[in-house]
């Protein structure tokens, strides 16, 4: 969660987005990035005064259900 949480923060501030390898994260890491950063956008077009928090608690979440199945070792790369 640590990895999205930073990487949601450099994009939001207009550090830029790389490819997720050379940010270190998984695919699906990087769906959840851009989930966040989805929402997080939105949510300031909407006037949102916290939107670290609603970072966190998207990240938090994403992540959970990310690796509650597993995550990226399970299925027939294992």
């Amino acid at each position: 969660m640590s990895i999205v949480r930073h990487w949601s923060r450099e994009v939001l501030d207009g550090r830029g987005y790389g490819d997720y390898q050379s940010m270190g994260m998984s695919g699906g890491q990087y769906d959840i990035l851009r989930e966040v950063v989805d929402a997080a956008r939105a949510a300031r077009r909407q006037g949102a005064q916290d939107v670290d928090r609603l970072t966190e608690r998207q990240a938090r979440a994403g992540c959970t259900a990310w690796y509650r199945s597993g995550g990226p070792g399970e299925g027939p790369w294992r």
